[in-house]
């Protein structure tokens, strides 16, 4: 008896550590790891996810706080900053509890989960494409821009930008948020399926089309900024002049090449390994559980957005020294 009391402890101190709800039947299975490999994945996903919202925050303030920012550039930053910050404070950290493979929060936080990802994604990327509209303006029609590009268009086209990802959101989930455990094998599980024709709809919207749209547009941009560099060098009468204004233009145009570059190829590098993986699970090449590193690269996107669109610009550094002045003073 005293063996069969130690074997019944011991089976159910598994139980305890391998389900993760061990008093129900059905209950879904944890995701084992080492202690180490645990502790280094929570440590980095979390730092990720404060950076995010520390970021996020401070493009918000700096935009928000300061009269001489509200411009229509701004306003898209600030649109871009508030979906990025959405993905920080609440996206991630709900992910961050799935990591175990245990949706411990319910069904209804699973619907919302999921509905938001699509929602901020959306946003995100669609503010990333008015970016690149109102840059392709400024650099290419800039006689025009002031006339073309106003607050209150600006205003408009976020609205729109934001309801359009709602409409997308619920189109594309309408059959999950009516029963969001319809797709679930086991208890604390949260999956989501779509069909063919959601899941290409989704491809096209969220990331081919504004990929082509922002390569095409900064391609132009690139040309234009090089025709007019060198339109520059031209009037350059004085020899010496006119090789050190040589090597500028070569800097200027190499700095102009690098921006561009950077601002696709992070677009591209965190978003197309989860829908590289989303398209082979439809064609059934690798398995159907979704991937948390190729969502987590996709939510990454989140966190190095304010760096590659908003640090670059010399008005932020001023905006936060002068935060840094008042935060002191309290």
């Amino acid at each position: 008896p005293k063996f069969s009391n130690e074997t019944e402890l011991h089976y159910e101190k598994i139980m305890e550590d391998e389900l993760c709800f061990p008093q129900l039947n059905n209950s879904c299975r944890k995701t084992m790891r080492s202690h180490l490999e645990a502790t280094l994945i929570y440590s980095l996903l979390s730092f990720i996810t404060v950076l995010t919202v520390f970021l996020n925050l401070l493009v918000i303030i700096s935009i928000s706080h300061f009269r001489q920012l509200h411009t229509a550039t701004n306003l898209l930053l600030l649109s871009l900053a508030v979906a990025d910050f959405l993905m920080g404070l609440l996206q991630m950290p709900v992910l961050l509890l799935h990591i175990q493979g245990c949706v411990i929060l319910g069904d209804v936080i699973c619907a919302l989960h999921y509905f938001f990802a699509f929602l901020v994604v959306s946003v995100s990327v669609g503010s990333m494409v008015l970016i690149s509209i109102d840059r392709y303006i400024a650099i290419c029609d800039p006689m025009f821009y002031s006339t073309k590009v106003t607050l209150r268009r600006v205003q408009y086209c976020v609205y729109l930008c934001w309801v359009f990802s709602v409409v997308h959101s619920s189109w594309i989930l309408r059959d999950f948020l009516k029963q969001p455990n319809r797709y679930n094998s086991c208890y604390g599980e949260c999956v989501l399926a779509v069909s063919y024709i959601e899941g290409a709809v989704d491809l096209v919207v969220t990331f081919l089309g504004p990929i082509l749209i922002i390569t095409l547009l900064y391609m132009r941009v690139f040309v234009v900024a090089v025709s007019q560099a060198r339109a520059m060098r031209s009037h350059i009468a004085a020899v010496t002049l006119q090789r050190s204004q040589t090597v500028k233009a070569k800097k200027s145009e190499i700095k102009a090449a690098r921006t561009l570059g950077v601002v696709i190829a992070v677009f591209l590098l965190c978003n197309s390994p989860y829908y590289c993986f989303t398209v082979a699970a439809e064609s059934n090449m690798v398995g159907a559980t979704s991937s948390a590193i190729e969502l987590w690269l996709v939510y990454f996107n989140s966190c190095l957005n304010p760096v590659i669109y908003v640090f670059f610009y010399p008005w932020f550094r001023k905006a936060i020294k002068h935060i840094d002045i008042m935060c002191g003073v309290k």
